[in-house]
């Protein structure tokens, strides 16, 4: 993003060095990656999530990229672990869960998790850590092999161990972080069908938001007629909620600026229908998210009028939204996203920047105060730290290609 501050643009940096510095914490020797308390402490008893373990890789494959020291050796424990102690050596794929001893704790493949694979290997890869192309290339064959539904240009959900059982629902925050995936990918490869796919996922979830006034559904039935009453007896599940859930709006109008930006860099006119629906996805955040119960911060959750269904804020919305609103404001040069990317770096320096026991509060309740209703702790530093860089960066399909980029440039010419 152009013009910011010289001291705003020191204060970003500040931030990503003290959240890069949180998180390694999570990093274990012994094993993976593991849960983080609100003090930074590993969590007794917490399983070793995969997709923990692909964000962490993410992450400290961005530090790497930033120069940051320390961070190499996380990136390439990540891409170690993600190679070995998760891939299920017998059936393919990688293991949803380990315990604390590394040994596998929920042994179904589902396609969320491994989106986050692909990122790790993207971005490790980008940041020339040992075994990251590999690991990409891995990844890559298997979501193309299990998960990948060329017919319904989308993933499907969830497999069994053995990939021989397939769930019936479908998901648009799984495809989400496909498509986020993919455009890394795009970014490491330059292949042209992982744009086409990015293209065909943008595709379906556009039409469906438009369809319910772009209050975006979530959840599917396996022929992709939305289910709208899903979960509505838990309102605030933390990964599959009822009703529609405003951060992603903001995430989808981020991340379908950069399919029109990878469009670009592939030498391709990018559809109109993305700036469109990114535009109407922000807009839609900002009427019926942002302070939509009268109190500073976004609620978690809407229904499909548009009334807050859950309404404790979560850490990670504001950061989409900080970063929706960089995005756009690099691409369109329009004041007013200016105007809600400081407002909203205001909420967040007054409410979950976590100055005593560092990160960020993971979730507050409607007064913002910290809470745990949703989720405990403070799991990892993936949608905070991307918070803080995306501002800084030229806006690329992907973050670790931005990051590269960025320092490929010359210096500037220092003032005697």
């Amino acid at each position: 993003m152009q013009q910011l501050p010289p001291l705003h643009r020191h204060w970003l940096e500040h931030e990503s060095l003290r959240l890069l510095d949180f998180g390694r914490a999570s990093c274990r020797e012994d094993s993976g990656f593991g849960w983080l308390d609100a003090d930074g402490r590993l969590t007794p008893g917490e399983p070793q999530h995969l997709y923990i373990a692909g964000r962490m890789t993410h992450v400290y494959s961005l530090g790497s990229l930033l120069g940051v020291p320390g961070c190499a050796p996380i990136a390439a424990h990540g891409v170690r672990v993600l190679s070995t102690l998760y891939r299920d050596a017998e059936h393919g794929g990688w293991f949803t869960a380990l315990d604390a001893s590394g040994r596998p704790l929920n042994t179904d493949k589902a396609a969320y998790p491994h989106s986050f694979v692909i990122l790790a290997g993207a971005s490790a890869s980008i940041a020339q850590v040992a075994g990251g192309a590999e690991l990409l290339e891995d990844a890559l064959a298997v979501v193309d092999e299990r998960f990948w539904d060329d017919r319904d240009g989308m993933v499907v959900e969830q497999w069994d161990r053995a990939f021989t059982t397939l769930l019936d629902y479908r998901g648009l925050n799984a495809n989400m972080h496909m498509l986020e995936a993919y455009l890394a990918a795009f970014s490491a490869t330059g292949r042209a069908e992982l744009l086409e796919r990015s293209l065909r996922i943008s595709e379906r979830a556009c039409d469906a938001a438009r369809a319910q006034g772009w209050r975006l559904p979530e959840h599917f039935d396996a022929s992709w007629r939305p289910l709208l009453g899903f979960n509505a007896e838990r309102r605030d599940d933390p990964f599959k909620p009822y009703g529609s859930t405003v951060g992603h709006w903001f995430e989808w109008a981020r991340l379908l600026l950069l399919v029109e930006q990878a469009c670009a860099e592939a030498g391709r006119a990018a559809p109109a229908w993305l700036r469109e629906s990114a535009l109407a996805l922000f807009d839609l955040g900002v009427a019926e998210g942002w302070r939509a119960d009268g109190r500073d911060g976004f609620v978690y959750t809407v229904d499909w009028e548009g009334r807050p269904a859950v309404r404790n804020r979560l850490h990670w919305v504001a950061a989409e939204a900080i970063g929706a609103a960089a995005t756009l404001l690099a691409v369109t040069g329009e004041p007013r996203y200016r105007h809600w990317y400081d407002t909203w770096w205001d909420y967040v320096r007054a409410y979950l920047v976590d100055t005593d026991r560092g990160s960020w509060h993971h979730e507050l309740d409607v007064d913002n105060r910290p809470s745990s209703l949703i989720k405990k702790g403070k799991a990892d530093v993936y949608h905070a730290l991307q918070a803080t860089l995306v501002p800084l960066l030229p806006v690329r399909p992907g973050l670790a290609r931005a990051v590269a980029d960025a320092a490929d440039r010359p210096a500037p010419q220092s003032v005697r």
